[in-house]
């Protein structure tokens, strides 16, 4: 369930929820499955949505999900995924520039979980460990006690993302794996956030501490593109862009760094995600 920050509730799209229901749900639907997650699929269908003849699909797209163009600089877009990574005008997504808060990294549906005392965070009724994203046992303790944000992008989203402080990074670390759909229907069949590729850097912040900053990828294309390696990094500098197929990022948090609002703390226990956009607050320094 999604709710806006205003606490309206989002009607998912029940048409979608049932396609992929059969698809996690049912033998037909997992034997699909091995092979639409295959990496082989998505370097094809990627090949395709760089091409010209996928310019066709772009129309249609804008239609079924209402996406107000006006907010986009305008170009004549080569692609499809010259499209999906199109580029928003800068006065639509201000960037909060106060030290002491916290800013979304991308727009997207937010949750938030305590990390445990063994560094595991809980969704639902399921059990996840810091150590299967990184894979790394060494890195996954030094966020015993802090916090796991996921920002869950569906297609409609805006998929280019920032950096939520000043400081330095350090580069980037490839986990390959699947490409499940990131949606909340997935992750009841499927620990996407240990099975799919992801991508993932240290942010030594000068507000928040060190963060994990995690790309995970999704189903068909998903490609993660980040700009940087080892660097210096400032707040609301765009860090990266998804290429077609909806993706999530996830930010670790160490114990006493930060503190989320208490409207999205409420949401996530009452199982509901929260919409938030590029740049806005989502909580504080602590």
């Amino acid at each position: 369930m999604i709710k806006k920050r205003t606490g309206e509730i989002i009607v998912t799209n029940e048409k979608q929820n049932k396609a992929l229901k059969k698809l996690y749900g049912t033998l037909p639907g997992r034997i699909a499955l091995k092979v639409l997650t295959h990496p082989l699929i998505s370097i094809i269908a990627g090949a395709f949505m760089d091409s010209r003849l996928s310019r066709s699909l772009i129309d249609s797209f804008i239609r079924r999900n209402g996406i107000d163009m006006s907010q986009y600089i305008s170009e004549d877009f080569r692609s499809y995924n010259a499209f999906f990574t199109r580029r928003i005008k800068p006065e639509k997504r201000p960037v909060d520039t106060d030290p002491r808060h916290l800013i979304s990294p991308c727009d997207s549906k937010l949750s938030v979980y305590r990390i445990n005392s063994r560094s595991v965070f809980r969704i639902k009724d399921s059990y996840y460990r810091v150590s299967d994203l990184l894979r790394n046992d060494f890195l996954a303790r030094r966020f015993e006690g802090g916090w796991c944000m996921i920002f869950r992008l569906e297609v409609d989203d805006y998929h280019r993302y920032c950096y939520i402080d000043d400081g330095t990074k350090t580069g980037n670390t490839f986990i390959p794996g699947e490409l499940h759909t990131v949606n909340p229907i997935a992750l009841e069949k499927y620990n996407i956030y240990k099975r799919n590729c992801r991508e993932y850097t240290v942010l030594h912040t000068c507000n928040f501490g060190d963060v994990v900053q995690i790309e995970v990828g999704a189903m068909l294309v998903g490609r993660i593109c980040n700009r940087h390696a080892e660097a210096n990094i400032s707040r609301g500098q765009e860090k990266g862009r998804f290429e077609f197929g909806g993706s999530t990022i996830v930010l670790l948090f160490e114990k006493d760094k930060a503190v989320p609002d208490a409207d999205i703390l409420r949401n996530s226990r009452e199982d509901f995600e929260t919409v938030v956009k590029y740049g806005e607050k989502i909580g504080v320094r602590a």
